[in-house]
């Protein structure tokens, strides 16, 4: 075999305790004016102030804008722009979860090409570089802080829609454990939980050649020997701590390897792409307004159960990562193990077991099946081809709780 990956993160990635400390000398390399996103409770916390505080102390002046909401709806990023135009800002800091970073590449694209964000749907629709983008996430789970991709809520389309670009990636990832040492144990497990599913549907990715245009003209691209090693870190780290972290908040340990497990996720995931538990999700979410991670974590078995058979040898090898004992067990058995393990997990920690559960009524079924379907971009990635009635077996599965009728 030949031998092909690509992979694209930002030209900074600083990871550990108490890196927060070096947001001021990132910042002075990139500019002098920041404008910055987080959120109404994270910027009312001490952290904050002192970060700002940091900032300024280097001669930085900064715009804050604190309004940033779950999903990012489409209009508040024109607010936001709208509001930081005067200021002219030569960078942007995103501070916090996912919507807070996702906020801040959408800032920075408008601020940096006009237009509106519908304007730049899809792959490859970013012209060229924006304004440099600063990640200091606060939460473990979304990848953002690494990743191509801006999600957002658009009134006018029931599912989310994503802007995916190389140019969207941040300049400088900024992740600092201690951070999350307040984040209390729901969203510590839907996030942890987004950002093991992340991993798992990277290393299953289906593998789709050594094409010199594939990266080219697509963002993600399947799997690859770079993505699958941030894959399985990602899933070693998270398999060995999510649960600790979940029921022990003050653990640093356990903090530090959910971290670095929801950013290796994102490096393997950002290039890689993710696949039928996230298509699912899209409607799921709509109907239900739940969590991303939530509603990808729910599927998540289902759908790894569905892989199975295309997917025998990465689902072994999940297994491993996981911690599992395979002395005397053959590939198919460590691979269903792999499965189990995932639903007991997730189930330790909190996570939905089934679509009914999550608020999916049967007759949406048929619907959130289609509508997943056409995700081309996430259905194409998947290692097991779907047609629409494998689709709707697989959502029934998962509404039904039937693990086995996942497969079939």
């Amino acid at each position: 075999m030949t031998l092909f990956a690509a992979i694209r993160l930002p030209k900074e990635v600083l990871f550990g305790k108490g890196q927060r400390f070096a947001l001021p000398s990132v910042a002075k390399r990139l500019g002098q004016r920041a404008l910055i996103c987080t959120d109404e409770r994270f910027a009312g916390t001490s952290i904050f102030a002192e970060l700002v505080a940091a900032l300024n102390a280097v001669s930085i002046e900064t715009l804050v804008h604190d309004r940033v909401l779950p999903d990012v709806p489409r209009d508040t990023v024109a607010l936001c722009v709208e509001e930081a135009r005067s200021f002219a800002p030569d960078m942007v800091i995103g501070i916090g979860g996912g919507s807070c970073l996702d906020m801040t590449k959408c800032a920075a694209l408008l601020l940096s090409h006009g237009g509106s964000l519908a304007d730049y749907y899809g792959e490859f629709k970013v012209p060229g570089p924006t304004i440099p983008i600063i990640a200091v996430p606060t939460t473990a789970g979304t990848g953002s802080e690494v990743t191509p991709v801006a999600v957002i809520s658009d009134p006018d389309r029931t599912l989310k829609v994503g802007i995916s670009s190389p140019y969207l990636i941040a300049a400088a990832a900024i992740c600092d454990p201690d951070l999350t040492m307040s984040c209390p144990p729901s969203l510590t497990a839907v996030a942890g939980a987004d950002a093991l599913t992340h991993a798992i549907e990277a290393f299953t990715a289906a593998r789709r050649g050594a094409d010199p245009l594939l990266p080219q003209n697509h963002v993600f691209i399947g799997k690859s020997e770079l993505t699958d090693y941030f894959a399985l870190l990602a899933i070693k780290l998270l398999g060995r701590s999510l649960e600790t972290a979940c029921k022990e908040g003050s653990n640093e340990d356990a903090r530090a390897d959910v971290m670095m497990g929801a950013l290796a996720a994102g490096c393997a995931f950002g290039t890689a792409g993710t696949a039928a538990a996230h298509a699912i999700q899209y409607p799921a979410g709509a109907l239900t307004h739940t969590a991303h991670g939530l509603g990808v974590a729910t599927m998540m078995p289902y759908v790894m159960n569905y892989n199975r058979s295309a997917s025998m040898t990465e689902m072994a090898e999940i297994g491993q990562a996981l911690g599992l004992d395979s002395t005397g067990r053959t590939k198919q058995e460590m691979a269903e193990a792999a499965i189990e393990e995932i639903r007991r997990l997730f189930q330790a920690i909190g996570i939905t077991p089934t679509l009914a559960d999550l608020g999916l009524t049967a007759d949406k079924l048929d619907w959130t099946a289609e509508q997943a379907l056409s995700i081309d971009r996430l259905i194409k990635n998947n290692p097991r081809p779907f047609d629409i009635d494998a689709m709707k077996r697989l959502v029934r599965a998962a509404y039904d709780g039937d693990l086995a009728a996942a497969a079939l």
